[in-house]
Order: C-alpha cells, then structure tokens, then sequence
C-alpha cells in the first residue's frame, strides 16, 4: 500500500488513524499516496501556532524574517529534481513546473527583497504621515501596522500545490503570523515534500508553520477575530466559508480567491499583418495550454472584433493543431494531462453547458491522442476551442478549469468592455492593442471588473510575463465572482495580515511606541556631535543644533554661474521683483540645502560613512539675500542592516530663518557604522 500523508502538527509529524484515501498520478492512475486527517488535533494546532509560532515570530524584526525567508528559498532550490519529479506526477510538464516551483520559490526570495528594502529593521510599521489634531502640536495623530496575536489558515487549490502554498505564507511570514497550510487533496503529495524539507532546515522558528493533510473540516471552528483565512478555489466553497458563523459573526478575516472568467480583448487597430496579432494568438494558446489551463487566471473568454472572428479562430486552431498532448515527463509533450480523472470530468461537463451556446471549432474533449502514456489510464484531454452565438451568456457564466476557450465578438470598444464585465468579475483581464486611445478606454473601462490588467503590444511583448503569470510585486485577486480578496502585492500583502490602528497621543508617547521619532517630541543636544555616535552610541531623538549662515547676493550669484541655473528669480531683479510669490532676488532651493549641509555635516573621518538620498524635500518660505538660516538635524529612525556592518540612519532637517520660520524641510538618509556590539 503506498505511503499515507503525514500533517506536521504541534511541533512533529503526526501519521492519520486510517489508510487514507488514494491519490492517483495524473498520467497513468496509479496510487501515488494516500491522505485523511483522522485523528489530527486540529484545535491543537491553532493553539500550538497562537502560543508558539507567533510569539516567536513577534520576537523577530522584518529584516530578521525576511533573511529568514530568503535562506528558506536557497534551501529548497537544492531540492528541485526531487520536486520536479513529483510536480510530473500531478500532470505539470517541465514548463508548468518551472511555473509552479520555481515560481514558489521565485515568491520568497522576492518577499525577502521587498521586506529589507522596504520595511524598517523593526516590529512596527508607520502608516502615513503624522496628523497633527491640535494647534499647538501637543496632540497628533499616527497610524501604525502591528502584528496580530493570531493564525493565518491558508486552504489551497490542486493546481499550483507550491507556489500557492508559498504565495500564502510569505507574506504571513513577513507579517508576523504564523501560517497553517492545507492542500487540496489531489496534488498534496508535492506541497508535504516541499513543506518537510522546510521543516527539516531548521531556519523557521517552531509553530510558524504547519500541514494539514486531509479534510479542513472544522478549522474555522477554533478560529477567531485575531485570525485570518486565504482560501484559492471554487467560487461554492468560497460561499460555504462565507456563511460560517464565525465568519459572520465571529470576526474571523477571510480572503477569497475564486473562479474568474478571464477574458483577452484584441483591439480594434489590430490587422492580421501587425505583430500584435501574433502576440494575441500566441497568449491565448499558450495560457489554454500552460497547466493544461488549470489556472484560475488562464484566459476562457477570447473577444475579439466581429471582423477579426475569422482570422483569428483560424490562426488559434493552427496553433492549436500542433500541440501534443502528452505525459508530463515527455520531452515531447507540449501539454500534460488534468490533475485528475475527476477533474477532466468536470471540465467536460462544463464543454456541455458552453455548447449550448457554442460550437466547437477545434478539438474533442471525450477523445484525445497521446504520447508517452495511454489516454485511456490518465487525465488526458484536448485542447477545446469554442465559438460563441452572438449574445450567448453561457460563456460569461460557465467556467470550463481546464484547456478550453471560447471566442466571442464584439461590435465596437464600448461593447467589448460591456462584454468583459458580464463576467462579474475577474482576475485579470488583458488587451492587445497599438492604439493608447484604445488602451485607456478599455483599460478604465475593465478596471472596476479586474484585479489586474495587462496591456499588450509590440512595445513589451519581449518583457511581458504574460496575461496568466501572476506577480508577487503585483496584487492578485479579483472584485465580485472572483471572489473579492485581494493577496500579494508586495508590502501590500504584508499589511494585509496586520493590524492598522490609529494612534492619538503627545509626540514623546508616539516616539516611545513606534521608536520613530516624531515632530514636536523632545530632542537631546549634547556635547558630542551626534555625527561622531556609531549604532551603539546614536539614539532617537539626538540633535544637531547647527549655527547660523547668512545667504549673500555674492552666493546665489556663485550658485546660479556654477550650476549653470540662471531662472529669472534668483538673477533678474526686475522680474523677480514682478513675481508675487517671491518679490525680489531669492536662493536657489538646493542652494539653501547645500548650505545646510555645510552648516550640520562633521567634516572628520568617523561613523557617519556615506550620505545615501534625500527624502521628501520641502521647500516652504524663499530666502532672500541677506537672510540667515541654521538647520536643526533630529536622528529619527535607525535601521541596524542584517549581514553588513552598518545600518541606515534618517535624519529629520528643519532650515530656518532669522524669524525662526521653516525655510525647509526633508529627511536626511546616511549610512553609519553599527560599532562595538
């Protein structure tokens, strides 16, 4: 009897009461493991993540997490052929495993990149500006992103068992929350792989993460406000997870990622000798195809101009006639079986329903040719191109989750987006066009249908990732029937999983709980230039009060002939007198900034190392020659980098002038040597 599954719960891997019920290998049928859940303590589990995992995690900065993310992904990289190999199993050919695995792991060196160049070395998160809600700046007002003392339960689809996995919980990672993984049942075997070598690397803190292999019956039971569930699947499912009372009423956060009627919209401009036919052509094959179009973004609605239909059914059934269908670990096969006889099943259920409406113009999805494994004994289906009725709805209601298509004809740009949002929402859209007049009717036209658009021309085909290749640095997700969630996106899905809280206190008490440093609190002006202070030595709030410098016609006159900056304000006196927002003579902006510079920097060798940007300069008042200013520097925040042996300091300037008001204003970013620790 073939293995059964094992969940990685409460800090061990637990083997199920029962034999389990089989899996089978996408292209021959054979028992490739067996799965249940019997017996699992699920309600242990989301205790052991609570009182464990997260706390763990918490203790941690993001850059600690994200570092821990990035060695994760250098880890499993090492065990590509073993998950290859199982990835064939499942019915994903080498093209579909390179999407799927490397894709995963792509996800979390890419979350890595994002949470160290983009989040402080620390556990909170600012969120905005600061508000200043009273006139004397003693009250102001904050927003902050904390981590939440909870669970993300992640309840995945068969078709990416890796990257929809690793998609989840990176961002959960990053977050703060520790993640319980469930599979869907029929690819499991490859996501428990990857999820043990995880395991087995040692780098992840215990109860960040555990596996669930087998039914999710019950999860939501134990769950609660602090929680959160991503589920990827069938719009059903998607509804019976809605209406669980704690759901409801229980304040349990649920993101739905469902199933999404994706369309590709070639444009009106676009004639069979453009390339962009070509580039049409080519993406709807290649994403009816690619996971034998298991993709909850693969492209089911192809419209098209009613004068096009013609060409471009043609030229998608030429296409289409030389793909070879075939075992996933044929060299040549271009496309592999479904995950299961089961969900072929399916699909060719869904072929019915489309013919109501629909003639097939290419393919026959109860028989297929094959090479490298018999037809008969795995999942195996052609690839099945559909012509639609003119005002046939089936295409916009019924979802074929598998290589199937369907081409629809529109009258003009306004009928080709009306066409788009029968769909009631979508994943992703895409348009194929040369045309910008085009490109912004459609694309503001799809907007409020889509979770994401591509547009597609000549100009970035060669870099284009495609319409179906969702993007970490890009949400993912969808309004209405594609299920109203929203994942990834960089920083974004990171935020998803915490908390947003509105903070309402005296300067000193946000700076004391945020550890940023923030206008109005008190700064601390000693005797040590602050710019001689490395990491051990420098704090929040120490301050550079500079002296002062008067600007002189002499220097803005230096300034305007050696920059070669000679606008009429800082060089005609009579047209500059004539300008009502100056009224004379004034210095350059960046001028005033040099100057400041001047008037802060310590000159000697020491641990400031580098001045690395300046953010959000402000220039507010003009200075006229013969004003004074001086600079008020304020360490704000300091982020010690992992792995280097300096960390970044911002640093709040505030110029002022001999009527002590605020000429400008920006944040100052050096480079400073962490020290002795």
């Amino acid at each position: 009897m073939s293995e059964v599954l094992e969940s990685y719960a409460q800090g061990s891997w637990f083997a199920p009461a029962d034999e389990g019920a089989p899996l089978a290998d996408a292209n021959t049928g054979e028992t490739v493991a067996r799965i249940s859940a019997a017996g699992l303590d699920v309600a242990g589990m989301i205790d052991h993540a609570r009182r464990v995992g997260g706390p763990a995690l918490r203790r941690l900065t993001f850059h600690q997490r994200a570092n821990i993310l990035k060695d994760v992904a250098k880890h499993l990289t090492g065990y590509k052929d073993e998950f290859y190999a199982l990835s064939h199993r499942t019915g994903a050919n080498e093209r579909d495993t390179m999407v799927d695995v490397d894709g995963g792991f792509g996800t979390l060196f890419s979350f890595s990149s994002k949470g160290r160049r983009e989040l402080p070395n620390a556990t909170v998160i600012l969120d905005g500006p600061l508000e200043q809600l009273g006139r004397q700046g003693t009250f102001v007002g904050q927003h902050v992103y904390t981590s939440r003392p909870g669970v993300a339960v992640q309840i995945n689809a068969f078709n990416f068992p890796v990257w929809g996995m690793l998609e989840k919980f990176a961002p959960a990672f990053l977050a703060g929350l520790p993640s319980i993984v469930k599979p869907a049942s029929q690819t499991a075997y490859l996501t428990a792989a990857v999820v043990r070598r995880m395991v087995e690397s040692g780098l992840l803190p215990e109860g960040s993460l555990q596996f669930l292999a087998g039914s999710a019956r019950g999860v939501l039971d134990h769950l609660g406000a602090q929680d959160i569930v991503g589920f990827t699947g069938s719009a059903a499912t998607g509804a019976t997870l809605r209406s669980h009372p704690n759901v409801v009423a229980g304040g349990v956060q649920l993101n739905v990622e469902a199933d999404s009627l994706n369309c590709s919209i070639l444009g009106p401009d676009v004639t069979v000798e453009d390339p962009e036919f070509d580039l049409y052509v080519k993406q709807v094959v290649t994403e009816m195809t690619v996971k034998a179009g298991q993709k909850c973004t693969a492209i089911r609605r192809v419209i098209v101009p009613e004068a096009m239909a013609d060409a471009v059914t043609g030229a998608l059934v030429d296409r289409l006639s030389k793909v070879v269908v075939g075992a996933a670990d044929d060299p040549a096969a271009r496309m592999g079986p479904l995950a299961s006889v089961e969900q072929r099943e399916e699909v060719r259920k869904a072929v019915e329903a489309l013919r109501s409406s629909s003639e097939i113009v290419f393919g026959d999805p109860d028989s297929v040719e094959t090479t490298g494994a018999d037809a008969a004994s795995g999942a195996f289906m052609s690839p099945v191109l559909l012509r639609a009725e003119q005002g046939a709805q089936e295409p916009h209601d019924v979802e074929a989750f598998g290589p199937v298509s369907t081409v629809i004809t529109y009258s003009g740009v306004a009928d080709a987006v009306e066409l788009a949002a029968r769909g009631r929402g979508s994943l992703v859209g895409s348009l194929v066009t040369n045309d910008p007049d085009v490109a912004r009717e459609v694309v503001l036209g799809l907007a409020p249908w889509h979770g994401r658009i591509l547009v597609l021309n000549r100009d970035d085909a060669k870099e284009s990732t495609g319409h179906g290749s969702p993007l970490p640095v890009l949400v993912h997700g969808g309004p209405g029937r594609a299920g109203g969630g929203e994942e990834m996106g960089g920083v974004r899905g990171v935020k998803h999983h915490m908390q947003r809280t509105a903070i309402q206190a005296p300067p000193d008490m946000v700076t004391a709980i945020t550890g940023h440093w923030t206008t109005g609190s008190r700064r601390s002006v000693g005797d040590v230039h602050p710019f001689r202070k490395d990491l051990t030595q420098l704090r929040i709030g120490d301050t550079i009060a500079s002296a002062e410098r008067t600007v002189t016609r002499a220097d803005i006159d230096h300034f305007a002939e050696f920059t070669g900056d000679t606008f009429y304000a800082h060089t005609d006196e009579e047209a500059a007198a004539a300008n009502p927002l100056f009224g004379g003579i004034v210095a350059h902006g960046y001028l005033v900034v040099s100057l400041a510079a001047g008037l802060f920097v310590d000159p000697a060798p020491g641990p400031v190392l580098a001045n690395f940007g300046v953010d959000n300069l402000r220039f507010l008042t003009p200075v006229k020659e013969d004003a004074t200013i001086r600079v008020t520097l304020t360490a704000k925040q300091i982020t010690p980098r992992t792995n280097a042996e300096y960390g970044e300091v911002r640093w709040d300037a505030v110029v002022t002038n001999q009527d002590d008001e605020p000429v400008a204003t920006y944040d100052v970013l050096t480079l400073v040597d962490k020290g002795e620790a």
